[in-house]
């Protein structure tokens, strides 16, 4: 795997700043899935709105177009809030082992070991 840009602060286990900034990173992606999620609703409704008020076929073409991009933003939204809480808690889970550790880092061989 890879060498996070955050592999040299490994060494330090986090304090209680430390913890409180994870925790609104957690709220932060939260917020930014539903702020995804209401832009992917709002999309579709305004697709359907459009299908259904229009008088003209361009316009019904770009409501057409609209649903089916609510529903590409939602899944992108959804993609990124799992990829970012996935990195998250596995930072978090690493901590905590760390911390059980008396502080020194778990070498990635016993870090497989353990799961």
């Amino acid at each position: 795997m890879a060498a996070s840009i955050y592999s040299r602060f490994v060494k330090d286990p986090l304090i209680l700043r430390d913890e409180l900034a994870i925790d609104r990173t957690l709220l932060s992606n939260e917020r930014t899935l539903l702020a995804y999620l209401r832009s992917g609703v709002a999309l579709a409704i305004a697709g359907v709105t459009m299908t259904h008020f229009s008088q003209e076929s361009w316009f019904w073409v770009v409501g057409l177009m609209c649903i089916p991009a609510g529903v590409v933003v939602s899944v992108i939204g959804i993609a990124r809030y799992r990829k970012m809480d996935r990195s998250i808690r596995l930072l978090r889970e690493q901590s905590a082992m760390d911390s059980k550790n008396g502080g020194e880092p778990i070498q990635s061989s016993e870090r497989n070991a353990e799961r």
